[in-house]
């Protein structure tokens, strides 16, 4: 599971077969077979999409918001956030985290490490990050089935946030949360597995710390999100 979770962030696109050729041929995994492979990836919530993967599923009958950030000049904090669940591998099991960035500052606003994907875990985490920093004019999203149900929805509508969601398979329309997804994992996880629930909540706490207060963006011209985030919130 730790091997598929890290090829799958380089190469989305991998669906069974070429997941189990990877593990054979390339790490050696000789006698694996696409339908472990296949059970693997249901257990992991993984979907193969072009170009990403959903840890959820689309409700069908929920309404779906059009996406709003095409062409949007992003120019000052709380303007945009977008929100996404991860798969987190550990020693022994797995867990999964939600997030919530600003997009103009790259900082994480609010997050909670979880071993099931309620809605109302994730509404829980976004208020806390309303609560702390105040509304964001925008909300983005995927079409994943927590974020278009009523309970999600209805909170935002109640913080006067417009609502805008993913097209349908197209990863790029959430791509900061996406890099940070990355950034955790190949300079976090991935060097050091969490031993368990709780060294994965210190390790997470830890890295969000230094990713948020030091960590250099070249996006932001090699600066740091809560400088961007405060002392542009402050002008605001």
């Amino acid at each position: 599971m730790k091997a598929i979770d890290k090829k799958f962030l380089d190469c989305p696109f991998y669906g069974v077969e070429r997941m189990t050729a990877y593990l054979k041929y390339d790490l050696g995994y000789l006698h694996i077979g696409k339908d472990r492979v296949r059970r693997l990836y249901r257990k992991m919530a993984i979907e193969t999409l072009y170009p990403k993967p959903k840890l959820s599923k689309t409700d069908k009958t929920a309404y779906k918001y059009p996406y709003l950030l095409k062409g949007l000049d992003i120019d000052h904090p709380n303007q945009v956030w977008e929100a996404d669940i991860t798969y987190i591998p550990m020693c022994r099991g797995f867990m999964y985290m939600f997030a919530v960035i600003d997009v103009y500052s790259r900082k994480i606003i609010s997050w909670g490490i979880s071993n099931t994907m309620t809605v109302s875990w994730c509404v829980e985490i976004v208020e806390e990050g309303i609560r702390t920093h105040g509304a964001p004019e925008i909300f983005n999203t995927d079409q994943g089935s927590q974020f278009t149900s009523e309970k999600f929805t209805n909170m935002l509508k109640a913080n006067k946030i417009t609502i805008s969601m993913d097209g349908r398979n197209r990863a790029l329309d959430n791509i900061y949360i996406e890099r940070f997804w990355r950034s955790i994992k190949y300079e976090k996880i991935y060097l050091n597995p969490p031993n368990g629930g709780v060294d994965l909540y210190k390790k997470m706490k830890e890295y969000i710390l230094f990713y948020n207060e030091e960590r250099r963006h070249k996006s932001l011209n090699n600066g740091i999100p809560n400088e961007y985030y405060f002392k542009m919130k402050k002008v605001s």
